[in-house]
């Protein structure tokens, strides 16, 4: 066991309910600080260079505000298919085009993650999940788009909500990293910093 005296107080920098939701169910204790953080990225990176850069990127939003004892959890997941990025629809039509171009085919879903120390570490890693989706006619691509308005998720879906469950075929990695978190390696990029109990 760590004493407690030398683990860093956790922060979350995120919007996402589903992050909060998943460090709660690790058992993890964290206070949510929000900032508006640009989400474009350079046009030559690819995949999970993306994903690394914006969670990277939004870590260093943080870096002059973190005390010496607390580490900052950013993180940012996009969904890619073929090598065009889907992040998040700028409106309701976009959601029905992303969604058009999702269905019967399989595509990636890569979450980047940075850990910052506030005595300077950082840790920055991405994960990857291959994600099926059988065909879906427009009615039900319409059908989600007005009845969950999935405007704040990459690739406007929610695997955990209505079409996880109707048009998800199979997950090739972590489910959880198509919610928003590979909580597996956060845990183990935790526990090597020396910031939870082992």
């Amino acid at each position: 066991m760590i004493s407690s005296d030398f683990r860093p107080r956790l922060v979350l920098a995120s919007n996402s309910p589903r992050r909060r939701q998943l460090l709660t169910e690790l058992g993890l204790t964290y206070e949510l600080r929000l900032r508006e953080v640009d989400e474009s990225f350079p046009t030559h990176l690819v995949r999970a260079e993306v994903a690394e850069y914006l969670a990277a990127h939004k870590a260093d939003a943080y870096a002059t505000d973190l005390a010496p004892d607390e580490l900052v959890i950013t993180a940012d997941t996009i969904v890619c298919l073929d090598n065009d990025v889907l992040n998040k629809p700028a409106d309701e039509a976009e959601a029905v085009q992303m969604l058009q171009r999702l269905q019967g085919r399989a595509h990636d879903v890569y979450t980047g993650v940075c850990l910052l120390h506030g005595d300077g570490r950082r840790v920055v890693f991405s994960d990857q999940t291959g994600v099926h989706f059988r065909p879906l006619s427009l009615p039900e691509i319409e059908h989600y788009v007005h009845q969950y308005r999935p405007l704040d998720k990459a690739g406007a879906y929610g695997a955990q909500d209505w079409i996880g469950m109707v048009a998800v075929t199979r997950l090739e990695g972590s489910y959880f990293n198509v919610m928003g978190l590979p909580v597996h390696r956060v845990w183990e990029e935790l526990v090597k910093l020396g910031a939870v109990a082992v």
